[in-house]
C-alpha cells in the first residue's frame, strides 16, 4: 500500500512538473492579440491630421475636412471686435481670387484673445455678411489654446506640423498655409495681411504644384 501510494505521487509530480515547462511554449503572449490587429492595419493608409478632423460650421453643419484633401488651405483664427478684424475684407478678396484655382479659406472664431469674440453663431455669421460679404467657409467658436483647444490646433501648433515655427497661437488672425497634401508650409502672424506680397507668393506657389 505505502509503495502504491509512493508512485501515485511520483507520478502525481512528473505530470505537473512537465505541464510547467511545457506550458510557456504553448501559451500565447498577453500582447499577441494587438500585434494581429496591428499586422492586419499596416497596409492602411492612415488620413493625415489636418484632413482626419469633422468640425461644426457656423450653420451648424459637420464638415468632414477629408473633403479638402488637394486643396490649398488657409487656415485662421479670427474675431469680430478686433484691430486686426479688417483681414476678413482681405481674405475674402483671396476666396474670390484664388477659390476657383484650388484655394479653401477656413475661418476659425475664437473668444480667447481680449475676449473679442463674444457673439453667438447667428450674431457671427450676420457681422461677417453684412461688413465683410464673407463667402469663405467659417466654422463655430473654437478655442485655440489651452485645456480645450481644438485637435486641429494642437497638431497645426506642433514640431510636427511646422517645425520652422512652432508653439501656441497668440493672437487673432494668424495665418497657416497647408498644401494639398496636408502639410503646413508657411504660418503667418496677426501682423502679416492676408493679401501682402510674401503671403500671396507662398499661396501661388503651391496652388502650382
Amino acid at each position: 500500500m505505502r509503495y502504491t501510494t509512493c508512485l501515485l505521487t511520483l507520478f502525481c509530480f512528473s505530470f505537473c512538473f512537465s505541464f510547467c515547462l511545457a506550458s510557456p511554449l504553448v501559451a500565447k503572449p498577453p500582447h499577441a492579440h494587438s500585434k494581429t490587429k496591428h499586422s492586419e492595419k499596416e497596409g492602411e493608409t492612415k488620413p493625415h491630421p489636418v484632413f482626419s478632423h469633422q468640425m461644426k460650421s457656423l450653420a451648424n453643419k459637420e464638415i468632414d475636412f477629408s473633403k479638402y484633401r488637394g486643396k490649398v488651405l488657409i487656415i485662421v483664427n479670427t474675431a469680430s471686435k478686433c484691430g486686426a478684424t479688417p483681414q476678413y475684407a482681405n481674405l475674402q478678396s483671396l476666396h474670390k481670387k484664388y477659390s476657383k484655382k484650388g484655394l479653401v479659406i477656413l475661418g476659425f472664431p475664437c473668444n480667447q484673445f481680449g475676449k473679442q469674440e463674444p457673439g453667438s453663431s447667428d450674431q457671427i455669421t450676420h457681422f461677417c455678411k453684412k461688413n465683410y460679404g464673407v463667402q469663405f467657409q467659417m466654422f463655430s467658436k473654437i478655442d485655440v489654446k489651452g485645456k480645450k483647444q481644438a485637435p486641429l490646433y494642437k497638431y497645426l501648433t506642433s514640431k510636427a506640423a511646422f517645425s520652422k515655427d512652432a508653439g501656441g497661437v497668440r493672437w487673432n488672425f494668424e495665418k497657416f498655409l497647408v498644401s494639398k497634401e496636408g502639410k503646413v508650409v508657411a504660418r503667418f502672424r496677426t501682423s502679416i495681411n492676408p493679401e501682402s506680397p510674401k503671403v500671396i507668393k507662398a499661396i501661388e506657389a503651391e496652388l502650382k504644384k
